[in-house]
């Protein structure tokens, strides 16, 4: 376990999902991974989940009067995103977390708040459906900690990241106090050790040989265990908490999924809500597209993770802002070119379109005839800058030429840049003005 000035550094080179890996991971809410913690004997507060204001009451009188005396409860949106105590609903309601201090009649009021709304948060600006909400035994707590066990993506082994200080964002602690932040790596092969649970429990701050530092220890091992056997790419526990009856809690967790393990994971990926995905995501995994949607306004089309970053990369260079992160593979056929173009067409954000292969394994030709397919199919008015290299480069300039539909055809892949950004621009200023532009295009 180490702790240095290069804490925050190595913080931020650990992440769990990275765009060179094309890693889909699943999230789940924040409900069922305390489901899975509990058959994996991780402490727990009591719970219950609601999907209607009549089940949020009889959730928090059955919470409330657990101890045989009435108990605070805490109240809590399901969204899959961060930030939801500081967010808003779209009813103008403040907060994704509350706490119920009076009765039945309270906590069915903020229920009806929460159920049905959009929760907006800073996480997920254009607001997520909260369809459950939480219910959950206030815990009066000693002191807060953090804990989280995930995929270094460099070395590619798990690693277990703790400090003494949680219950806020960790980001905000590796910049104000990087030597807090402490980690360590576990050896797939020979799983998580004592020494390790033990040298990490001693930097959560827990008395060496004590009680709570063994029940720290032991639910370090079944977070493990559980990260290993459901295929996890990641458990954030935020915060672990020390109650001042000596209990060692997770109060908030966090947990991701390997998509690629679906086939084995079936029970875990049959709580998937689509609800709670960019929608353009989810079609786009439907044809094997790497797709992320991103704020900008320029729409990028491009084979290869590494090409698709140093794409969007020369485009903010050079002014723009990508639309998103959308890679086509090696292998792509003329069906999954088309539903790319369908994707980038009917996203509103989008005001120019680039198109920027290097065909080694992906022939140029194929993409050329899935771009002028979807042009004709789907009414295609955006305008196209195209830069293609590679294989079959010269046949698909002759279908280009040949189709009647006019793209703006670049060599040299800084000039499509500096090409695409300022056709965006002429797009958005014209949009502001609101003075109507037609670009070229089939038929128009």
């Amino acid at each position: 376990v180490t702790a240095s000035s290069t804490a925050a550094v190595a913080y931020r080179r650990l992440t769990p999902r990275a765009l060179s890996q094309q890693i889909r991971c699943l999230n789940i809410y924040e409900y069922i991974g305390m489901e899975i913690m509990s058959r994996y004997g991780i402490a727990t507060p009591k719970w219950r989940v609601a999907k209607t204001i009549s089940e949020a009451e009889h959730a928090y009188s059955s919470i409330s009067a657990s101890s045989g005396s009435k108990k605070d409860v805490v109240i809590k949106a399901q969204v899959v995103s961060c930030g939801r105590g500081l967010g808003t609903f779209d009813s103008g309601f403040k907060g994704g977390v509350h706490m119920i201090t009076k009765d039945r009649e309270q906590a069915s009021e903020i229920a009806g708040e929460m159920l049905g709304s959009k929760l907006i948060t800073k996480q997920a600006p254009r607001g997520l459906p909260c369809n459950a909400v939480l219910l959950v035994e206030r815990i009066y707590l000693r002191r807060e900690m953090y804990l989280s066990i995930f995929i270094d993506s460099s070395s590619q082994m798990p690693v277990m990241v703790g400090s003494p200080f949680g219950g806020t964002s960790i980001g905000d602690i590796t910049a104000s106090n990087p030597g807090v932040i402490f980690t360590s790596h576990v050896d797939i092969m020979e799983g998580i050790r004592i020494e390790q649970c033990k040298e990490m429990a001693h930097h959560l701050g827990f008395a060496e040989g004590s009680t709570q530092a063994e029940k720290a220890m032991t639910l370090m091992k079944n977070l493990y265990a559980m990260f290993l056997a459901c295929d996890c790419t990641q458990i954030e526990v935020n915060p672990l908490a020390e109650t001042h009856d000596g209990e060692v809690v997770v109060c908030d967790a966090k947990v991701n999924f390997d998509d690629n393990a679906k086939f084995r994971q079936k029970a875990i990926f049959a709580n998937r809500d689509y609800s709670q995905e960019d929608a353009r995501e989810v079609e786009a995994s439907k044809y094997g597209l790497n797709y992320i949607g991103l704020d900008g306004n320029i729409g990028c089309m491009v084979n290869g993770a590494g090409l698709a970053m140093g794409t969007m990369d020369i485009i903010q260079l050079k002014g723009g802002s990508p639309a998103n992160f959308l890679d086509v593979g090696g292998g792509a056929d003329e069906v999954q070119v088309q539903k790319a173009f369908e994707i980038l067409n009917a996203d509103r954000n989008v005001q120019a379109i680039l198109v920027n292969i290097f065909g080694g394994i992906m022939r140029c030709d194929v993409i050329a005839a899935g771009i002028i397919n979807a042009a004709r199919d789907i009414g295609m008015k955006k305008p196209i800058v195209l830069r293609l290299q590679g294989t079959n480069v010269e046949a698909a300039k002759k279908i280009i030429d040949a189709c009647g539909f006019h793209m703006i055809l670049v060599e040299n892949l800084e000039d499509a840049a500096v090409m695409v950004v300022g056709v965006a621009e002429i797009a958005k200023q014209a949009e502001s003005l609101k003075i109507g532009i037609k670009f070229e295009g089939l038929g128009l």
